[in-house]
């Protein structure tokens, strides 16, 4: 049976959910510093950024025993990530900030420091100044996050295609199991 329980968790080594949690905490910070406190907007921002970031924790998780829920809850954290970066581009758009392309001066200053190692948000803490700078800031970050999981998808799923889900794996056991004597 040690076969069946596959590798699990690490989700804390995925860079997509090093960014997650960097969006979680820039988002907490920008929420508390610029949206009112007691607006619906403020807690569901807040709570897109961190479905974003559980979501691919759970669904690390529950990998050893469901692919599927894997793939579904790396999903629901692309979506809510999704979602967010609409929150972050309504905000700018609704009080008269300027929406940045990845060749503004700064986005390339934000998207150099992906690579940077030991990444968490106080290494982006200085473009969180003015709310246009902070805004585009969480912005470039989810455009980041979000193409890391788009590649983890795209890898599950062949991961997937290639070796079966949990299910097909216990059949297989149990079949060769009763074919023993």
């Amino acid at each position: 049976m040690g076969d069946l329980i596959g590798a699990h968790g690490g989700y804390r080594d995925l860079k997509s959910y090093q960014s997650a949690e960097i969006i979680y905490d820039a988002t907490a910070a920008f929420c508390d510093r610029y949206i009112d406190k007691r607006s619906r907007t403020h807690d569901q921002m807040v709570q897109a950024a961190r479905s974003g970031k559980q979501n691919i924790a759970e669904g690390s998780m529950a990998s050893a025993t469901s692919k599927k829920t894997e793939l579904k809850l790396i999903g629901v954290a692309r979506a809510s990530l999704e979602e967010l970066l609409l929150d972050y581009e309504d905000f700018l758009r609704q009080n008269g900030h300027a929406r940045w392309d990845k060749e503004h001066p700064l986005m390339k200053q934000v998207r150099d420091l992906a690579y940077v190692s030991n990444r968490s948000y106080s290494t982006y803490s200085s473009y969180f100044n003015s709310p246009e700078t902070a805004a585009n800031t969480v912005i470039c970050l989810i455009h980041q996050a979000n193409f890391l999981l788009d590649r983890l998808l795209k890898n599950l799923e062949a991961k997937f295609l290639e070796e079966g889900g949990f299910t097909e794996k216990l059949y297989k056991a149990r079949s060769e199991a009763r074919k023993k004597p």
